[in-house]
C-alpha cells in the first residue's frame, strides 16, 4: 500500500500578481483525517481545489494516490470524492435520484447505483426522505445527502470542505458522527473547517496556514501545548500588578488591555494564587483549545 495520498512540494497558485499559495509541501498518510485551517483567505481553499483539479497549480509538484495532477487529473478525480461547502444538489431531483443520477457519471451501472444509493440512505439516515426533493430538506440534512452523494463512487479519499458551516448544533453533530464512522473504516478524509473544535475532535494531524504560507504543523494536542498550554486562566479587569505578576514569572500570555489570558500548566498553587490575588472582578479557568492556538498564530484582528 503506497504510503502517502496526497504529496505536495512546494506548490505555488497564483491568480495574476497575487499569489494564494506560496510553496506548501505537506503529505496526507492513507487513513488519516488531516485537517487545513486557517482564516479566510488563508489559502486552504486554493490548495484543495488543486488537489482535486478543478485549479491547475502554478508551479510545484502534486502527486495524488501517486499519480501527477498535471497529467492525471481525471484518473484521480475517479477515485476521489468532495463535499462542496455550497449546496450543490439538482433541486429538480429527490433525494435518491441526486444519489442515483451521480453515481452514473462514474460509470457505475443501474443496479450497483441503486444499490450504493440504498447503502447511502441507510448510513446517513435519510432512508425515510428518499422521496423528497432537495427543496423540501432542511440544512442538516442536504449537507448529509452531499456527504452521501461524495461517497457514491466509494471514493479512496473524501475532501470536505467546510462541511458543517450554517448548520445548528444537533445537525453539526449528526455529521461528526458519520465522519467518525468513517474514520474507524479508514477512509483517508482532507477537511477544512472554522470550527476549531470540530478540527480537534475529528483530525489525526493539523496544518495552519495563513498569507499562503504553512505557519504550524502537527497533531492537535502537540499544537496546543506548543504554542498555547494546557491549562488557560482568563482573567477580567486585569491590572499592573497582574502585569508584573506574569513577567516576573515568565507565564506565557495574551494582554489584551482589559482582559488577560494566561497560559500554565496544571498547577493548584500557582491557580491558587491568582485566583486569591488578581480575581476581583471574574476569571475563568478552563483547559487549553485549538482555538487558543489558532488565534496566537493568526492574531485576533478582523479580516476582510
Amino acid at each position: 500500500m503506497r504510503m502517502h495520498v496526497i504529496e505536495t512540494r512546494q506548490i505555488v497558485k497564483r491568480f495574476g500578481r497575487f499569489t494564494a499559495v506560496d510553496g506548501v509541501s505537506f503529505q496526507v498518510k492513507a487513513g488519516e483525517f488531516f485537517g487545513l485551517l486557517g482564516p479566510n483567505g488563508a489559502g486552504k481553499t486554493s490548495v484543495i481545489r488543486m488537489i482535486y483539479g478543478f485549479s491547475p497549480i502554478t508551479s510545484g509538484e502534486l502527486e495524488v494516490f501517486g499519480l501527477d495532477i498535471r497529467s492525471h487529473w481525471r484518473k484521480i478525480r475517479s477515485r476521489l470524492g468532495v463535499c462542496q461547502q455550497d449546496n450543490t444538489l439538482d433541486p429538480d431531483l429527490t433525494v435518491e435520484q441526486n444519489l442515483q443520477v451521480f453515481a452514473r457519471y462514474f460509470e457505475i451501472d443501474r443496479g450497483r447505483a441503486r444499490a450504493r444509493a440504498e447503502e447511502q440512505l441507510e448510513f446517513f439516515a435519510l432512508t425515510n426522505k428518499r422521496k423528497a426533493k432537495v427543496m423540501e430538506l432542511s440544512g442538516g440534512l442536504a449537507r448529509r445527502l452531499q456527504l452521501a452523494r461524495a461517497l457514491i463512487a466509494e471514493p479512496e479519499l473524501l475532501i470536505l470542505d467546510e462541511p458543517t458551516t450554517g448548520l445548528d448544533p444537533q445537525s453539526r453533530y449528526q455529521v461528526w458522527d458519520r465522519l467518525f464512522e468513517l474514520k474507524k473504516r479508514g477512509l483517508t478524509m482532507l477537511l477544512t473547517t472554522h470550527y476549531m473544535h470540530e478540527a480537534e475532535s475529528l483530525c489525526d494531524r493539523l496544518l495552519i496556514m495563513d498569507h499562503g504560507k504553512i505557519i504550524s504543523e502537527g497533531r492537535p494536542r502537540n499544537l496546543i501545548a506548543e504554542h498555547a498550554a494546557e491549562s488557560v486562566i482568563e482573567i477580567d479587569g486585569a491590572g499592573e500588578d497582574l502585569r508584573h505578576y506574569v513577567r516576573d514569572r515568565g507565564i506565557r500570555h495574551d494582554d489584551l488591555g482589559e482582559r488577560m489570558i494566561l497560559y500554565t500548566t496544571a498547577n493548584g498553587e500557582l491557580e491558587n494564587e491568582i485566583r486569591r490575588r488578581f480575581c476581583v472582578e471574574a476569571c475563568l479557568f478552563r483547559a487549553g483549545n485549538l482555538e487558543d492556538v489558532f488565534l496566537r498564530l493568526t492574531g485576533r484582528e478582523l479580516r476582510e
